[in-house]
């Protein structure tokens, strides 16, 4: 395996992991913001948590997506003078 091909690879499973992560992400946020409205019923702080979460776990998303997506790119940036 060439490098090059070797950095796709890694560049495809960083982007992945960065996607996984926003999971976990989202849920969490979703679940504080249930929390806070059990302990405080106000729907304005629990909504903007929730959709703050929502916004932060959308945005990990999209970057671990555009990584996936130009991984090649990105590897050939970085290794222009390997072999196909």
């Amino acid at each position: 395996m060439k490098s090059k091909q070797l950095a796709n690879v890694l560049i495809k499973i960083l982007g992945l992991s960065i996607c996984l992560y926003a999971i976990p992400s989202c849920v969490s946020g979703i679940l504080v913001g249930i929390t806070q409205f059990q302990v405080s019923p106000k729907w304005d702080m629990a909504v903007i948590r929730i959709v703050g979460s929502a916004i932060g776990a959308a945005v990990q998303a999209v970057v671990g997506l555009v990584i996936i997506s130009m991984s090649q790119k990105i590897a050939g940036m970085m290794f222009k003078t390997d072999d196909e």
